[in-house]
């Protein structure tokens, strides 16, 4: 199991994702704005295929015109390169 990045290892994955804010170096947050409650919908369903099909499952929230995210890896308690991976993918998912 690897251990949780911190410091420098954590801010070099960091620069790759700007968009995305670090909470306490424990997990990375973002917020997606939409114009109605419908699309910000679809893109969560489209964030949930994706984290099903990657076996990496993010905290969504979900209102009117927008989505949440929130990513760790459990088993560690912190951020992990699969956190990163996976919130560069659902940035793309949003265009």
């Amino acid at each position: 199991m690897p251990a949780a990045l911190k410091g420098d290892a954590l801010s070099a994955h960091h620069r790759h994702l700007p968009d995305w804010e670090i909470v306490e170096e424990h997990h990375i947050h973002r917020v997606f704005r939409f114009p109605d409650f419908q699309r910000a919908l679809d893109f969560v369903n489209r964030v949930g295929a994706l984290a099903e099909e990657a076996g990496h499952h993010p905290d969504v929230f979900l209102t009117w015109g927008r989505a949440e995210i929130t990513i760790y890896t459990h088993s560690v308690n912190g951020l992990t390169e699969k956190d990163f991976a996976l919130a560069g993918k659902i940035n793309a998912l949003h265009g």
